[in-house]
């Protein structure tokens, strides 16, 4: 007993022995984090690696402590200093949002406070409720609705797509499993649908060819005479068409389906009508723009990504659907471990019940904070800004004989290409390439590119609430000279 009252047992923590060197470094990382933010104009958009980089990175699985501050050193050298990009005022390459900084210190006090929002009664849980209750109201979905929060939009999606495919199975898919659908299912979308939509097809046990690809107008919307016909002709041939799903902002051309023609077929062909708003739903709030998404409050379900036009940092996707019931329905379960109480932690709702995920990090402290701090009208001016930014570069574009516009602007995505006489669309696609990679190697700014009916071009996506016109106008000028440049180098 002496011995056992002699000994001491000094039991470890991952808190830091010096809490003051700490307070020292953590104000130095927040200077450091202001002037990234700051500044950022003056770097590039972009730039490669260096060889010891990508050898720092192989480097093998730390087993002995090290020093903060060296810790930090390291993530500064190495990762802060070669981003993706997506911050940067001239970064439109694929369809990203560019953070904040007010949503950055959410995402910090959401990791030092440290729920978990799988439920229970606790104030994170409250929020994240009432972010999902303001991400209805700018839609104009009705307050009982139900919704959740995800990482992102291919997440928003599948969990609308799965709530569509449990309630137009016609059995209890959740215990007898899509194999006892009597009637194979069918999905219908443009062809300009997102790739998430065929992962969601295939993840639900349905396949891809369960989604049907309809052809789209001169506008690259969905040919709704053309849907009308495919849904009586799968009727016929055994199917049971199941959902359509309309598209609020294409991620080729930011083209816009017709809703209203959409929720009217959906109701007369009773069919669940979902959206997909990952890109455009949130034009709903932008004053000069909203009559574009007219009819998006008629949906049955909609997914909307807060990190793009809302400026979350990554992650923060949200899937809204107009019953509530079904929602829940379609994922709750309630094992002997998370049972509900009458008081207590237990007594709050389980928002696990609402997706796949049983674990769900804090993501509406970093949205809350934002909407809070700029109000909802100033996001929805910054997003006809964008529009209207996008609408400039199209008329920039317009007016260079040597660049083209490969299709309509809609909202706030531009298609482009520069010319080259009598060269084949081989070659005018290695040629635009090339204006591409030269573009983003040399920091200028960063574009990707798409094929849109054969043709392959630039696009430029505009979701930047830092990016200024005289951005846009420097794009214009950068591209003719690279463009140059490489005709020069390799005539004829």
């Amino acid at each position: 007993m002496d011995s056992l009252q002699e000994t001491t047992v000094m039991d470890e923590t991952l808190d830091p022995p010096d809490w003051a060197n700490m307070q020292a470094l953590s104000h130095r990382i927040v200077d450091d984090a202001i002037g990234y933010l700051r500044d950022v104009r003056d770097r590039p958009v972009w730039r490669e690696m260096p060889a010891e980089v990508w050898a720092f990175f192989d480097a093998p699985m730390p087993r002995e402590p090290a020093p903060i501050a060296d810790v930090y050193g390291d993530v500064a050298r190495n990762v802060m200093a070669y981003p993706m990009g997506n911050i940067h005022p001239r970064f439109w390459s694929w369809y990203m949002g560019s953070s904040n900084f007010t949503g950055a210190l959410g995402d910090f006090l959401a990791a030092i406070q440290g729920s978990n929002l799988g439920g229970g009664n606790h104030a994170a849980g409250l929020m994240d409720s009432q972010v999902v209750n303001w991400c209805k109201e700018m839609v104009g979905f009705p307050a009982p609705a139900g919704g959740t929060l995800v990482s992102g939009g291919s997440m928003a999606n599948i969990i609308g797509l799965t709530v569509a495919r449990n309630a137009k199975a016609g059995v209890d898919v959740r215990e007898r499993g899509v194999g006892a659908i009597p009637k194979p299912l069918r999905f219908y979308a443009s062809d300009q649908v997102h790739s998430c939509h065929r992962k969601a097809m295939e993840a639900l046990g349905l396949g891809n060819r369960a989604l049907r690809r309809i052809s789209t107008d001169a506008n690259l919307r969905i040919d709704v005479d053309a849907l009308r016909t495919a849904i009586k002709e799968d009727r016929a041939a055994g199917f049971k068409p199941a959902c359509v799903i309309g598209t609020v902002g294409t991620v080729n051309t930011g083209a816009i389906d017709d809703l209203q023609a959409l929720a009217t077929l959906a109701a007369e062909e009773d069919l669940w009508f979902h959206i997909d708003g990952c890109i455009g739903a949130l034009i709903a709030i932008a004053p000069q723009n909203r009559s574009l998404v007219a009819g998006i409050e008629q949906a049955h379900s909609i997914a909307l990504d807060p990190h793009k036009w809302l400026h979350a940092p990554f992650e923060a996707g949200c899937a809204l659907v107009r019953d509530a019931s079904a929602h829940r329905n379609t994922f709750a379960v309630t094992p002997e471990y998370l049972e509900s109480m009458p008081r207590g932690l237990a007594s709050g709702q389980w928002l696990h019940d609402y997706g796949l995920q049983t674990s769900r990090g804090f993501r509406a402290l970093k949205i809350w904070m934002a909407l809070k701090e700029h109000g909802v009208e100033k996001f929805g001016r910054l997003i006809d800004q964008n529009i209207a930014q996008a609408g400039y570069l199209a008329e920039l574009i317009q007016a260079e004989p040597a660049l083209e516009l490969t299709a309509a602007t809609t909202i706030n995505i531009v298609c482009f290409r520069h010319r080259l006489d009598g060269a084949s669309e081989e070659r005018l696609k290695a040629f635009n390439t090339e204006i591409m990679l030269r573009l983003q190697e040399e920091g200028i700014a960063a574009l990707s590119d798409t094929t849109v009916r054969g043709r392959h071009c630039l696009r430029v996506a505009i979701t930047n609430h830092r990016t200024r016109r005289e951005d846009l106008d420097l794009l214009v000028r950068e591209t003719l000279r690279v463009g140059k440049e490489i005709a020069v180098a390799a005539p004829g």
